[in-house]
């Protein structure tokens, strides 16, 4: 049997979350597919001394307050619980244990197919980030087999490491900080370039009540966006490169005894090489080297643009050539901010006002343009 709803969302994050929360306000039919056991998992499988970079007032869904102090910084496992809470508060009806393989059109609406159930909907969201499958150099599968190897998505603490150095290849904030993870009982090297921090100390009250609120509030939040020509002209290269380190600083790097090396570029006799010809002899590499997107399972035509994988081409979330189509939760989707809590919420918001507009064929106060007959703000 096909079970029907007005719109489906795939994905239970934060994303997948918020967009219901927004759907519930405009008491649409709706359901939540997640691929999870419960509701938060994905933060609670990352590193264990994982925490956020914004304050808990920052860290929020609409509707409801983190808990505790306002001005501290929620571990990895403080959000998962927030987030299965949020859940359960606004009773969404998110799906536990269903994985997606298939979207795909079926006449004026879509099909998904998750294993041996179909769903139709008039309405898809996507509420997925854009990066979901970790990235590691092809080169790694020469490493000799006495060396632990593990990404950063796998890496939970110094425990799963062997005695001997650790290479943490990729210097960005997930390499920065495990690198300081594992420098108290390992000689730790940090192979990358320096990708730059930003100017304060997020952990000082200067950072949590100036430099915080205006990073992630102004200059991520309203100037680094794709309404902006400095938005526009940055968003390429964050893309490709990633941010400045938010929490760690080079002095950190530096006190804690971790060496810096360059970037990692091949593997002699079973050992990692480091810039043009530096073998050096490790224990442990730890690839803090990312993720790629996977949506190899929508079967549109919506993929374009020079990236590989390629990206969907999309407008604040809205698939243009695919109408009832839309995202949240993709890395820079709007803003710099469309990865954090406040900029995913302000993406979902958009994204279902402008659903629930297409969906009632309502026309909505001060737009001045449409695309496939959706209102548009300006």
């Amino acid at each position: 049997m096909t079970e029907r709803h007005d719109t489906i969302v795939i994905g239970g994050g934060q994303a997948g979350l918020v967009t219901g929360y927004y759907l519930k306000q405009h008491d649409d039919d709706f359901v939540i597919l997640d691929a999870g056991d419960r509701v938060g998992d994905p933060w609670r499988s990352r590193w264990d001394s994982l925490r956020v970079f914004t304050p808990a007032r920052y860290s929020c869904l609409p509707g409801m307050d983190f808990p505790g102090s306002p001005d501290a910084f929620p571990t990895k496992d403080e959000v998962a619980d927030y987030l299965e809470t949020y859940a359960d508060r606004f009773d969404l009806p998110v799906e536990l244990g269903v994985r997606v393989d298939r979207l795909e059109r079926t006449g004026d609406g879509f099909l998904v197919r998750a294993g041996d159930r179909r769903f139709e909907a008039d309405n898809v969201v996507v509420a997925m980030a854009s990066y979901q499958v970790p990235t590691i150099p092809a080169f790694a599968s020469e490493l000799s087999e006495d060396v632990v190897q593990l990404h950063s998505s796998d890496y939970r603490n110094p425990e799963q490491l062997r005695d001997g150095p650790v290479l943490v290849v990729g210097a960005g904030n997930s390499g920065a900080e495990i690198a300081l993870d594992v420098a108290d009982g390992h000689e730790t090297l940090l192979s990358g370039r320096d990708v730059g921090h930003v100017p304060f100390h997020i952990d000082s009250w200067v950072g949590r009540h100036l430099g915080v609120p205006f990073v992630m509030r102004v200059l991520f939040h309203r100037i680094l966006t794709t309404s902006t020509p400095v938005g526009r002209r940055v968003r390429p290269t964050i893309l490709s490169q990633g941010g400045l380190l938010v929490r760690v600083k080079p002095s950190d790097i530096d006190a804690a005894g971790v060496e810096r090396v360059p970037r990692t570029t091949g593997v002699r006799d079973g050992r990692p090489v480091v810039g043009e010809d530096n073998v050096r002899d490790v224990a442990n590499v730890v690839w803090c080297t990312g993720f790629r997107p996977e949506f190899s399972w929508i079967d549109l035509p919506i993929f374009g643009g020079e990236e590989k994988p390629k990206e969907p081409v999309h407008r604040r979330g809205l698939v243009p050539d695919q109408p009832g189509l839309y995202f949240v939760g993709l890395f820079f989707q709007y803003a710099m901010t469309s990865g954090l809590f406040t900029g995913v919420s302000r993406d979902a918001n958009y994204v279902v006002d402008h659903l629930s507009a297409r969906t009632r064929h309502q026309p909505r106060p001060n737009d001045t343009t449409a695309v496939d007959g959706v209102p548009q703000q300006p």
